[in-house]
Order: C-alpha cells, then sequence, then structure tokens
C-alpha cells in the first residue's frame, strides 16, 4: 500500500496523468508482490517473516528516495500535483439521512464497493477461484489433485497487490494530494484484522472493514470535544484489538459445544 501511494504520487508528479499513475502504483506494487512470492512461495521461506522484512524495507526505501530524488523530508507534497476528482452523484445525495455518505468520492471508492460483490462471485463461482480456495485450504491436498498450486499463489497475492496499490493511492492522490512515509498508519494490518474478523469470507471482511472505518472516522470527530488526541488515536487500533478478542472467543465456544 505503501509502495502504491509513493508511485502513484511520483507518477502523477511528473506525467501529470492519474491513469498512468494509477498504473504505475500497480507496477510497483506488484513487483514488490513478486519479490514476496518469490521468498515465500519458490524459496518457502516464512511469509510473516517475509512480510514483516518487506514492510520495514519499503519504509525505508521510501525514506531513502524521498530526500535523495526530491529534496524532502518525510513528506513529499509537489505542487500542481494532478489528483483523483471527486464525483458526485446527485441521485444518491439526495438519499434522507445517509445521502453524503454515497457521494463526493473518488471512483476508487466505488469500485472497492463493487469489488466485494465481484471478489465473492470469482471465490465461489468460478473455476479459478475455487480452486484457490482449495490451495488455501492445503496446499498439498490441492497439489495432489494435480492443481497447479504455485501459480494459483502466485495470482493471489498479485491480485492482493493490485488492491493494495489502488488503496494506497487513493490516500496519496485521491484524499491528501502528498505523501508521507507513514501516511498508511498501520491500515495494512488493520486490513489483515478484518480479514481474520470475516474469516476467508468477502462479505463479512467487507463488514468489518466498514466497522474499523467507522471507529477511525469517530477518532477525528472526538477530537473536536477536547479528548486528549493521543486517547483518541487509540481508537481504531483498540477496536481491532477488541473485536480479534471476540473472535477468538467465539470460536473457542464452538469448538466447547
Amino acid at each position: 500500500m505503501l509502495i502504491g501511494a509513493f508511485a502513484a504520487l511520483v507518477v502523477s508528479h511528473i506525467t501529470g496523468n492519474v491513469g498512468v499513475a494509477l498504473f504505475g502504483g500497480i507496477v510497483a506494487s506488484s513487483l514488490l508482490a513478486l519479490v514476496f512470492c518469490l521468498f515465500t512461495i519458490t524459496l518457502r521461506a516464512n511469509p510473516i517473516v517475509v512480510g514483516l522484512a518487506l514492510n520495514i524495507g519499503a519504509t525505508g526505501l521510501v525514506g531513502y528516495i524521498l530526500p535523495l530524488a526530491f529534496s524532502v523530508q518525510g513528506t513529499f507534497r509537489p505542487s500542481g500535483l494532478q489528483v483523483l476528482e471527486r464525483l458526485t452523484l446527485t441521485p444518491l445525495s439526495e438519499i434522507p439521512l445517509f445521502g453524503a455518505l454515497f457521494t463526493n468520492h473518488t471512483f476508487l471508492v466505488y469500485l472497492s464497493w463493487l469489488c466485494v460483490p465481484l471478489v465473492a462471485f470469482l471465490l465461489h463461482r468460478t473455476v479459478w477461484g475455487i480452486r484457490l480456495r482449495a490451495v488455501g485450504e492445503g496446499v498439498e491436498a490441492a497439489h495432489s489433485a494435480g492443481i497447479h498450486t504455485a501459480a494459483l499463489q502466485y495470482s493471489a497475492v498479485l491480485f492482493s497487490a493490485v488492491f493494495a496499490s489502488l488503496a494506497g493511492a487513493q490516500l496519496s492522490i485521491g484524499e491528501l494530494s502528498l505523501f508521507s512515509k507513514e501516511m498508511t498508519a498501520g491500515r495494512g494490518f488493520i486490513a489483515l484484522a478484518a480479514f481474520y474478523f470475516g474469516s476467508c469470507q468477502p462479505w463479512p471482511t467487507a463488514w468489518a472493514c466498514l466497522l474499523f472505518g467507522f471507529f477511525e472516522a469517530i477518532q477525528y470527530r472526538l477530537q473536536l470535544f477536547g479528548i486528549p488526541p493521543q486517547i483518541v488515536q487509540m481508537i481504531p487500533y483498540l477496536s481491532v484489538v477488541v473485536t480479534l478478542t471476540l473472535v477468538q472467543v467465539r470460536k473457542y465456544r464452538s469448538r466447547l459445544a
């Protein structure tokens, strides 16, 4: 996500074209994903160790490039940056009470909503998705059934890289019009928590993302009431801890039943 945000903003700054910027973010994130695939799938390294190493490495890489290429430290805000246009959907904006929630977003926000049923369809109604789920349940069993497990794993990670890069681009050229090396603020790990909360299913995972997004929005509102910001900023991450604890309690009780 961080690499996608950085690449999208830099390409937009250089080319002045947001379409090319999104493509640049996808390419950059995909290259990093291929490194992850090489070590975890081909060389069979521990995915958690490799993932942490790449996260630390990505932060260090952008922190190195910023002062070297753009003579800035930490935050890069180029002038005249081309950003994603916000769409005003008049029919949706006229919905009572909730109309403001559904308008004045970039197309990536609406695309993310559409991707939930699309991913659910791909995973449960296509041969590729069924085989991918089989690989996720048990690589060795799927391989013994004649499934090309490595190819499916590579494709799944690359799909994830595309989605992560678009999420990063939404932050840099969709919301903030700048890049900061700490701008993702652990959102990738929150997405991982949503995945566990949703038990690997697209719709419950989407609801978990909505829940965590709600708590993140709450923290911004509470800062207006003079509450210490350190306490308020804990709310999204505290909600993740509480949610995952409840999930584990539910699983424990189901095993006892």
